[in-house]
């Protein structure tokens, strides 16, 4: 087995591919975040949050600009037309990418007062829109810029139709990364807890997901070490891929760490793209990195 890799669980062998190397694709960004893949265009987004951009990258050209200025623009995911929705840390809402280009401002307000700093989002089958915010983006000037907490860190619910906000979690101190199981009955969210605060209380938290709208049953799922986890997505057989302190960790469905990819830097966040979606496209501090793996991520959109 390669030194990229700690096996805990034998399970994790045939996840993992001994012969694939670890590949940085591009270095020297402030803090990367957000991954999400355009299969039908082959190309890799993600976010390079302090220097206010979106980057794209593709096999024959590399990384280029794809959004400068980009509102600091953290997580993204796409709507089941294919459209790009992205957090906004400026302008403290969730937004689309029309096909057109243009950017069209889904939601920024929650009882007439601003929302925080969206952090990351997914879109259910549904259409529904689900997102953390939490107020990491406006609690410095490094990733958006310092303004006044309106609301306390929430997990939210925007519609299909885009016209009903509402709260689908209010127990956390800082939501952060999220990702649905495969059959959507399960809600991960990332607690990293108080920015600033040493002590802060972190883990992965899971929710039973309701009538299709609505969260029950929230409860502790795993405790990533060293570090903490930040952004998360699943695999097709519900195994959950987490970011960590010291590169990324595979969890099994029942919580039991099964092995570890091992990157040099802190990872932020990751994601399934590339051919038959079986590539690992990783975010680690100024940097982005993909491995090929054996496994599937789930296909959406």
């Amino acid at each position: 087995m390669s030194n990229d890799y700690e096996v805990y669980d034998e399970r994790f062998n045939g996840y993992v591919l001994p012969n694939a190397p670890l590949v940085c694709l591009g270095d020297g960004f402030g803090w990367t975040e957000g991954p999400v893949w355009f299969a039908d265009l082959q190309c890799l987004l993600f976010s390079d949050v302090p220097n206010n951009r979106v980057m794209r990258w593709t096999s024959s050209g590399g990384v280029s600009v794809f959004r400068e200025p980009s509102q600091f623009e953290n997580g993204h995911t796409r709507d089941r037309q294919g459209r790009l929705v992205s957090c906004s840390h400026r302008d403290r809402g969730i937004t689309r990418t029309e096909l057109d280009g243009t950017v069209t401002m889904l939601a920024d307000r929650f009882d007439g007062r601003r929302l925080n700093s969206p952090n990351d989002v997914v879109v259910k089958s549904d259409g529904s829109i689900w997102f953390s915010d939490p107020p990491y983006g406006i609690n410095t000037d490094y990733e958006g810029g310092k303004q006044i907490q309106e609301r306390p860190a929430t997990v939210y619910r925007l519609d299909p139709a885009g016209r009903e906000l509402s709260i689908v979690a209010d127990d956390l101190v800082g939501p952060n990364g999220l990702c649905f199981s495969p059959d959507e009955a399960v809600l991960y969210v990332v607690e990293t807890g108080r920015q600033f605060d040493p002590k802060a209380t972190q883990y992965i938290r899971a929710y039973d997901v309701e009538a299709g709208s609505q969260l029950r049953n929230g409860r502790v799922f795993h405790s990533v070490k060293p570090g903490n986890a930040d952004g998360i997505c699943c695999d097709q057989d519900g195994n959950l891929w987490s970011s960590a302190g010291d590169g990324v960790h595979c969890i099994a469905p029942d919580g039991t760490l099964l092995g570890k990819i091992k990157l040099p830097f802190t990872v932020s966040n990751l994601t399934f793209g590339g051919r038959n979606r079986s590539q690992l496209f990783i975010c680690a501090s100024h940097a982005l990195f993909t491995i090929s793996t054996n496994q599937r991520g789930v296909v959406f959109p």
